[in-house]
């Protein structure tokens, strides 16, 4: 099954984020056959920041974005979010590849469920 996750939240200050990547490496656990793309948007677009430092009792997004990557998930970061950020490809850690909204509404009309965070 194709599943398409949009992440919206901030990095920081909700668990929406963190429960959506927690979603797709559950959804690859129980499924070998799962295709999973996720998508990030907004402020989610800085779950993918390299180097950030996760403080005591926060949640270390990098390393959860990895293992969407290693179970052979596509991580997409909306350009235009990332603009508006000041975040160039460089500011961004390895793995997830920048984006369109013509690319998320391709993912969109493949996916058989679409799961909006």
């Amino acid at each position: 099954m194709n599943h398409l996750l949009i992440l919206n939240d901030p990095s920081d200050g909700t668990e929406r984020r963190f429960n959506g990547l927690r979603m797709d490496h559950a959804l690859a656990k129980n499924d070998a056959q799962a295709e999973v793309t996720v998508f990030l948007m907004a402020h989610a677009v800085l779950c993918a920041k390299a180097g950030r430092k996760t403080p005591e009792g926060y949640d270390n997004l990098e390393r959860m974005i990895g293992r969407v990557l290693s179970s052979k998930g596509r991580v997409l970061m909306c350009a235009t979010c990332m603009e508006a950020r000041g975040l160039a490809r460089a500011d961004m850690m390895e793995g997830p590849t920048r984006s369109t909204m013509d690319e998320l509404a391709q993912a969109a009309l493949a996916a058989d469920k679409v799961l909006v965070s």
